[in-house]
């Protein structure tokens, strides 16, 4: 089993820049794909970006294409999602995931879940 602990989130105005990490404990992250969801109020939680184990293979969101870049460092244990050029609709709480399979855009592939970090963006 692993543990996850979000960080980095604030506020920030529009177009500014944010980075999120993932720390992980209780067991190596490169045992598992990793995937960062966010949820706003009133909205189901969605898929932002997700990371194969082995650094190279990686997926994103239609709506966060070209600004977001998730990435992992297997020695630190930590996954990070880089935000840049954010808007107001990129408020949410954001969450880490783990998967045991293969990396997915679908909530349901992901097993182990951080408690999440608010990210606040103002126009």
């Amino acid at each position: 089993q692993v543990q996850l602990v979000e960080s980095g989130g604030g506020l920030v105005q529009a177009g500014g820049s944010l980075r999120l990490s993932c720390a992980a404990s209780g067991r190596t992250l490169r045992a598992y794909a990793m995937g960062w969801f966010r949820q706003a109020p009133g909205k189901e939680r969605a898929f932002v970006a997700a990371i194969s184990r082995t650094v190279g293979s990686t997926s994103y969101a239609d709506s966060v294409k070209g600004r977001f870049t998730i990435s992992r460092d297997n020695a630190k244990n930590t996954v990070y999602l880089q935000m840049n050029s954010l808007k107001p609709e990129d408020t949410a709480v954001y969450y880490c995931a783990a998967s045991r399979e293969g990396y997915s855009s679908s909530l349901r592939g992901y097993d182990y879940w951080g408690q999440g970090t608010q990210v606040t963006v103002s126009s």
